[in-house]
């Protein structure tokens, strides 16, 4: 059996989102700037798709700029925006947790000079609101929080932080890609300015997402050449992956709730099964997406866990990566001070609508000899007087 829960990661294109794409490689492939009746005709699905994601967030169409994906998205919110400002304010504001798309970018305008702060989260992924509304002031450009995490599935209580950027007078951009879909989103009754999805992470195709951009926004282009996308992104329009996202839209729309319910009770199955059945696994993170389950398995290799798994015909995440020879966690796990011996096993488990029981209950049965057998091998395993040998020291959180 194969098992896909990676969905996190990418998501697989929906039938209809494939069928929607088809023509569009083919006999209606003019380009939609185009004066003539053969272009003219395929701005018009461009168009129905501009308000197939406005549906989705709650928005007018107006007010959605298509873009590559998420990154190209969260780098245009969040260096237009600081350009934009021409260096009135020199101080932005992110979380620890944030996607690389943001921390990266955000991390480049400190090296341009800007002043740089990043709001702790705790134990369970939230965010130390306090030490938020503190870091806020006159000479802050922006602040990034994105609405749900893609590690840990912990969702951030946007309206009260948007609210909150709101009364400070602070432009406010929210990552989205992993909440579009998966929860509600309506910008009728939540004050943000710029917000980013991912085509991908929806059962859309890759290589294509959108940014909210609210009247009156101000925001300088990134990309730039052409009048499209309002001047705001320049460059012919990827008309066959535009299209897929506004049916992945529509279709995310219209099964937010019935899904996304039937998504949760299988995640809770498996968190169940494997915290009964798997001793010393942890869940990490509260409050989070119907379809992410982050667990660390005490003791055990993240990596390692992937492989064997893999070998069973299942697909999942980790929580660490190797770098310059070194297994060390993810940013994520670090910033909300899970223990080294957790942390270092997390497996992300991330589901979608496409996941069946059969699935679920095959993960359950086939995790415990691969936790098993990784304890019988690992250097970190409890020593024979009950105590942990522990990390190494380099590696220590």
């Amino acid at each position: 059996m194969n098992v896909y829960l990676d969905n996190n990661a990418t998501s697989m294109t929906a039938p209809q989102v494939v069928e929607a794409m088809q023509p569009f490689w083919t006999e209606s492939f003019g380009n939609p700037s185009s004066i003539h009746s053969f272009g003219g005709k395929i701005g018009k699905h461009v168009a129905v798709a501009r308000q197939q994601v406005a549906a989705l967030l709650g928005t007018q169409a107006d007010e959605i700029v298509f873009t590559a994906g998420g990154s190209e998205g969260d780098n245009l919110a969040i260096k237009g925006t600081v350009e934009a400002l021409a260096g009135r304010k020199r101080h932005i504001v992110t979380t620890r947790v944030e996607h690389p798309a943001v921390r990266v970018a955000f991390q480049y305008l400190e090296k341009q000079g800007y002043r740089l702060t990043e709001i702790p989260v705790d134990r369970d992924g939230g965010l130390d609101f306090e030490q938020l509304q503190d870091a806020l002031t006159p000479d802050t450009a922006i602040l990034s929080v994105m609405w749900a995490n893609n590690e840990t599935g912990v969702v951030f209580p946007i309206e009260k932080i948007a609210q909150l950027a709101r009364n400070r007078g602070v432009v406010f951009h929210t990552d989205a890609v992993q909440a579009a879909g998966k929860i509600p989103i309506d910008m009728r009754k939540i004050p943000v300015d710029l917000l980013t999805i991912s085509g991908h992470k929806l059962h859309g195709p890759k290589g294509v997402g959108a940014l909210f951009v609210r009247k009156g926004t101000k925001l300088t282009p990134q990309i730039v050449g052409g009048h499209q996308e309002g001047g705001k992104r320049a460059g012919t329009e990827n008309v066959p992956a535009i299209v897929g996202l506004g049916k992945a839209a529509e279709l995310g729309l219209n099964s937010i709730t019935e899904k996304n319910e039937k998504v949760r009770i299988l995640r809770d199955r498996l968190e169940k099964g494997l915290l009964e059945s798997c001793k010393g696994a942890v869940v990490n993170g509260k409050n989070r997406l119907p379809n992410t389950a982050n667990i660390s398995f005490e003791f055990v290799e993240g990596e390692s866990m992937l492989l064997l798994l893999d070998s069973l015909g299942i697909a999942a995440s980790s929580g660490s990566a190797c770098t310059s020879g070194a297994l060390e966690p993810s940013h994520v796990l670090r910033a909300m001070g899970i223990p080294f011996t957790l942390a270092h096993g997390s497996i992300r488990f991330s589901l979608s609508r496409y996941n069946t029981e059969q699935e679920i209950d095959y993960v359950i049965e086939k995790m415990p000899p691969v936790i098993e057998r990784l304890r019988s091998i690992s250097p970190f395993t409890h020593s024979g007087d009950g105590q942990s040998w522990g990390a190494p020291p380099s590696c220590a959180t």
